[in-house]
């Protein structure tokens, strides 16, 4: 084994990711407050100028519930102080559920959308895991909201978005918010011992894989309202932060990753372990220093060819938990070895040792750069890729921190 391939399971290794989780909780401290969580800076302070997203909000109530439970002081308060806004600004008190955001004058989105939701579920998890007043509650309304208003039984997936009363389904379908949905109904199924989540989960991945294979094993992210894919959508706005045009490199990594989370809770319905080697593979063929410099181009088209050439943090966090993952189900060298090289181009290009955190992008040669991601106000993809590689596959990331299951 090289000295690569020996990093997960070095001490001084595990030592450093455990600083690195440190230093980023440390970064984001003032994002939570009554409201929910600021969107920050390049520095870790608040921009009043963005508004308070349910996603960011969400994002912060785990990641800081997750640092109560492994123990770090400070980190529970913070998080209650982020629930206080999934509980009171960012909740619709007439119709249910949560609005995306609340803008800087006051005013909200007049929308509900599945990724929000699955995020705010994640969120309610976590907080449950570390003992948060009202966490059980935000828990029963986000599984209800999620399963009664976006669970589309006949497909196995979930709609996008409603108006803001239920009334009218946008006529989008759509990927990304059913990744995270996956990740988040694990977490549910962990929670509250109802295998059904589980079993919704693996719907979702085996409607994933079945069109990854269809595409060279390039996922196809955007659909119609009869889960029929659009290839060209967003072609006008290949950059978009949410919804790019062609394959995302990160999202293929990603549900790599979720396919083994999949297996080890016990799902059935695919060959996981076969579909999250075919998509890593792809994911990484295509991705890494595709345009001669190092990194993970953002996006492809169909053919593999380069897209989005400028680097995002979160695509790095993935690769380093699904190389991870793939190393720790199947104890190849090969994945060892390149989650030591991504660890390597993380520390040299991304992370910030002068102003703290991750820079959030850089253009293709690796410099920091906005024209995507103002600010840093993410600390999720990276907080779980100091921790992934410490954990076991299953069960579900706090719940298995609450277990005391971290190396």
């Amino acid at each position: 084994m090289s000295v690569g391939a020996a990093w997960p399971s070095l001490l001084v290794h595990r030592q450093w990711l455990q600083h690195e989780t440190e230093r980023l909780l440390a970064f984001g401290a003032n994002a939570p407050n009554e409201g929910g969580a600021a969107w920050l800076d390049d520095d870790g302070m608040p921009d009043p100028s963005q508004p308070v997203g349910t996603w960011v909000t969400a994002r912060m109530v785990h990641v800081y519930a997750v640092g109560h439970l492994l123990g770090i002081p400070g980190c529970r308060p913070l998080a209650q102080r982020a629930l206080t806004g999934l509980t009171g600004p960012l909740h619709d008190d007439d119709h249910g559920g949560w609005f995306p955001r609340r803008d800087p004058d006051g005013t909200v989105a007049p929308e509900k959308r599945c990724y929000d939701h699955a995020f705010v579920v994640l969120a309610a998890t976590s907080a449950a895991a570390a003992g948060l007043a009202g966490a059980g509650a935000v828990l029963d309304e986000a599984l209800a909201v999620l399963g009664d208003r976006f669970w589309d039984d006949e497909a196995g997936l979930f709609v996008e978005a409603w108006n803001a009363d239920f009334t009218r389904l946008d006529d989008y379908r759509g990927v990304n918010a059913n990744m995270h949905a996956v990740e988040a109904l694990m977490a549910a199924a962990d929670a509250t011992g109802d295998d059904e989540w589980l079993h919704r989960a693996s719907r979702i991945a085996g409607f994933v894989v079945g069109q990854a294979r269809q595409h060279g094993w390039r996922i196809p992210e955007h659909f119609g309202p009869d889960w029929t894919p659009d290839l060209r959508y967003h072609d006008d706005r290949r950059d978009d932060p949410f919804l790019p045009y062609g394959a995302t490199v990160g999202h293929a990594l990603e549900w790599s990753r979720l396919l083994l989370h999949l297996e080890a809770a016990g799902a059935s319905g695919e060959q996981w372990l076969e579909a999250a080697r075919s998509l890593y593979a792809v994911a990484r063929q295509d991705g890494w220093f595709a345009d001669g410099a190092p990194g993970f181009v953002y996006t492809t088209d169909w053919d593999g060819t380069p897209v989005v050439r400028r680097r995002f943090h979160w695509v790095v966090a993935e690769a380093v938990a699904a190389a991870a993952a793939l190393a720790q189900r199947t104890g190849e060298a090969a994945y060892e070895e390149d989650y030591a090289r991504w660890w390597d181009y993380a520390a040299t290009s991304l992370i910030d040792r002068e102003r703290g955190s991750w820079h959030h992008e850089l253009d293709s040669a690796n410099r920091p750069a906005h024209t995507v991601w103002r600010g840093k106000p993410d600390l999720y993809h990276a907080l779980q890729a100091t921790l992934i590689p410490r954990l076991p596959l299953a069960p579900s990331l706090a719940t298995a921190v609450a277990r005391g299951l971290l190396r």
